[in-house]
C-alpha cells in the first residue's frame, strides 16, 4: 500500500466520473494521505477551462486528514517539448504531470517522440512525465531515463496501462522501471482513475517494481513527506499545511 496517489481526474475532466469529494471520501477510507488531481490541460477536446485550474486555489489543503495537491496533467504538444500550461499556471499548481496525448500530438516515430519528451523534461517545469510506456508512443527508454535522472523528473508507472487504456504497455513499463533505476532516477505511481474506485490501485505497478527491484527509496509515492521534499527540491514552495501528513 502507498499512501500517496499521483494521477486522477474528476468530472472536470468529461470522460472522467468522480468528483473531489467523491475521490476524498474514498482516500480516508482507504488510508491514502495524500493526493493530486490531474485533470487535462486545456488543449484536450474535453478539458477544463483555464479559469479551472486557477481558481484551484479555493480549495482547502487538507480534508479529513487528506492532503490535496493541485495538478494537470498538461499535454506535450511538439517536438519542442512546449506544453499547454504556461504563465500563470504554473505558479498556481503544486504539481505538472505531461506526456502524450493523441489528439494534441498525433503519433510520429520513435525519433519525434523522443526528442519532444526530453525536450519537455528540459525546460524544468514538469515534474513528472505521464504514461511514457505507450506503444503508441515509442521512445529511447534508456535515453528518456537519462534525461529523467538529470533533470529530476520522475517517470510514471501508469497502473491503468495495464487495465483499461494503453494495453501493451507491459514490456515498455518493464524496460523503464529497469532503466530508471540504472539511471538512479525517480519513479511515480498513479493510479491515473476516472473513478474514485481506483483510488490508490497500484496492483499492476507492483508486480513491474517487485519484478525488477527497484528500490523502494527512489519512489515517490512511499510517503507524503518525500513527494513534498520532491516538489521542494524542484523549486516549489513548501506548503505549511502539509507539513504533518
Amino acid at each position: 500500500m502507498y499512501p500517496v496517489d499521483l494521477h486522477m481526474h474528476t468530472v472536470a475532466s468529461t470522460h472522467a466520473y468522480s468528483t473531489l469529494h467523491d475521490y476524498i471520501a474514498t482516500a480516508q477510507s482507504r488510508g491514502i494521505k495524500l493526493f493530486a488531481i490531474t485533470d487535462h490541460g486545456p488543449d484536450m477536446a474535453d478539458a477544463p477551462h483555464y479559469w479551472h485550474f486557477m481558481n484551484m486555489r479555493i480549495w482547502p489543503r487538507v480534508v479529513d486528514g487528506v492532503g490535496i495537491l493541485r495538478g494537470i496533467e498538461a499535454n506535450i504538444k511538439n517536438t519542442d517539448g512546449e506544453i499547454d500550461c504556461t504563465g500563470p499556471m504554473l505558479d498556481a499548481l503544486d504539481l505538472i504531470v505531461a506526456g502524450f496525448h493523441e489528439p494534441v500530438f498525433p503519433p510520429r516515430d520513435k525519433e519525434s517522440h523522443t526528442q519532444a519528451m526530453i525536450a519537455a523534461m528540459a525546460a524544468g517545469e514538469v515534474h513528472i512525465i505521464s504514461h511514457p510506456g505507450n506503444p503508441k508512443f515509442p521512445v529511447d527508454i534508456p535515453a528518456i531515463a537519462q534525461a529523467a535522472a538529470k533533470y529530476q523528473v520522475a517517470l510514471e508507472l501508469n497502473n491503468s496501462s495495464f487495465t483499461h487504456s494503453r494495453k501493451g504497455s507491459a514490456p515498455n513499463c518493464r524496460a523503464i522501471a529497469e532503466a530508471v533505476r540504472d539511471a538512479g532516477g525517480w519513479l511515480a505511481l498513479g493510479s491515473d482513475s476516472h473513478t474514485a474506485f481506483t483510488l490508490g490501485d497500484f496492483t499492476e505497478c507492483r508486480k513491474i517494481l517487485h519484478e525488477v527491484n527497484f528500490p523502494e527509496e527512489r519512489i515517490l509515492n512511499v510517503s507524503p513527506r518525500r513527494l513534498l521534499d520532491f516538489l521542494e527540491s524542484r523549486g516549489r514552495a513548501p506548503i505549511p499545511e502539509l507539513a504533518e501528513l
